[in-house]
């Protein structure tokens, strides 16, 4: 833990981003009393971010005291249902969509829905979607990354083939590599959540956004047709062999030696995934990045990028200050900063924000920035209850290695979700 004092905070040198417009703003509100922050951010970049950030908005108000606590992010996950309720602090980190649902039913979390409106509604528009439950806003995103395919552009260029905007043309280029005696994908589904990004990217592109996110969120049987549909999809895939073999016996780290080698040409991932394959050899000129191509055409593209956030609990006592840190947050200034490679190394959420000069973030951002109507999923198992991810990625992985069991599948996982929502 660490608590961060009106007595000890200082001026930094980031304050000259902030610009004349938003410190007028924020002075004029004469913010006093205490602000408690409680924070997940606990490994040393994401703390020193925190931290760097609390200065900077006592900075901005000299009359608040302002305590920062920072647990351990495993340890924050069984602990936060207890402060909230017992002896909520006026700000707490968590996450988006599904995984902050329980506390919003709970009535634990503020309704902020007033600092959505106007210009911020623009600005974080990508994000809005997962912070919306019942039409209104509970928290605002600070950070998120993007997933997409990562290819090898050199074997493209020798293929001659070029980015899929259409799952008919993915298949296509699939073909063409198979037949050059390469596998079209490499996974690693040792560990489950990979074979979810797949079913992700499918259902999302075969259903929308909105049909996933009641699908996850447990209004949508398993045995639905519609869900049919998105593994009929996926199936093509895994019936051409479009996958490495054995990939179930591999972690998503294990299965990059495929791509880096040129056994296999792509692999759907998130960002997190290509300081290793950079690391093994990959440079710029050999890795190329493409976002999940449409399969329905009417469907909006929706896209998986985890986002952390910040509330404000119900039973804060200063909620003045808690929704002036809150707008601080997601300014475009600030999310710049914390987002940087010194710090977070992520994607600011703002979409008037800048981005640091790597060619994949810039991609990723000009992405996610664009994607204000298709809606941002949280991956699936921040979408689902932890028993209900850990039982349908179990059923996922069975898919891909033997889809011909696919009714018994979503036989047990409809059992399971009439169990777990109920």
């Amino acid at each position: 833990m660490c608590s961060v004092s009106k007595a000890s905070l200082t001026v930094v040198t980031a304050m000259s981003l902030l610009t004349n417009v938003a410190l007028a703003q924020d002075k004029t509100e004469k913010l006093s009393g205490e602000l408690i922050i409680f924070s997940d951010m606990s490994n040393p970049a994401p703390r020193a971010t925190m931290e760097g950030m609390t200065k900077r908005f006592g900075e901005m108000h000299p009359d608040l005291e302002i305590k920062l606590t920072v647990i351990d992010r495993e340890a924050y996950k069984t602990q936060i249902r207890n402060f909230l309720s017992a002896n909520p602090p006026d700000v707490a980190n968590w996450y988006a969509a599904n995984r902050m649902k329980p506390y919003v039913e709970a009535g634990l979390f503020e309704d902020v829905s007033d600092l959505w409106e106007g210009q911020i509604s623009e600005e974080l528009g990508s994000t809005k979607a997962a912070m919306t439950l019942d039409g209104k806003q509970w928290g605002v995103p600070y950070t998120y990354y993007q997933w997409g395919v990562y290819y090898r552009k050199d074997v493209y260029e020798e293929l001659g083939l070029l980015e899929p905007g259409t799952f008919a043309e993915l298949k296509s280029n699939c073909q063409a590599i198979l037949d050059s005696g390469r596998k079209c994908f490499t996974i690693g589904s040792k560990f489950l959540w990979t074979a979810g990004g797949w079913f992700d990217y499918i259902n999302m592109r075969t259903n929308g956004y909105d049909f996933h996110a009641a699908l996850t969120g447990g209004e949508i049987p398993w045995t639905d047709d519609r869900v049919k549909a998105t593994f009929a999809n996926w199936r093509e895939l895994i019936d051409m062999g479009a996958y490495v073999d054995n990939h179930q016996s591999y972690s998503w780290q294990e299965s990059l030696p495929f791509i880096v080698k040129g056994e296999a040409t792509a692999i759907l991932i998130g960002n997190f995934g290509v300081a290793p394959m950079r690391e093994g050899g990959l440079d710029d000129s050999k890795l190329d990045f493409y976002q999940f191509p449409k399969i329905a055409e009417d469907v909006a593209l929706a896209e998986d990028a985890p986002t952390d956030t910040f509330h404000i609990p119900s039973g804060a006592k200063n909620k003045e200050a808690a929704r002036a840190f809150l707008r601080f947050v997601v300014s475009a200034e600030n999310q710049t900063l914390i987002n940087n490679g010194k710090n977070l190394g992520q994607l600011p959420v703002n979409a008037n924000s800048s981005v640091d000069d790597d060619k994949f973030l810039k991609e990723g951002f000009v992405m996610l920035s664009a994607n204000s109507s298709g809606g941002v999923a949280q991956f699936f198992d921040r979408d689902t209850p932890a028993e209900m991810a850990s039982v349908a990625m179990e059923g996922l992985q069975e898919f891909m290695v033997l889809p011909d069991n696919l009714d018994d599948i979503l036989a047990r996982l409809e059992q399971a979700r009439q169990r777990i929502y109920k």
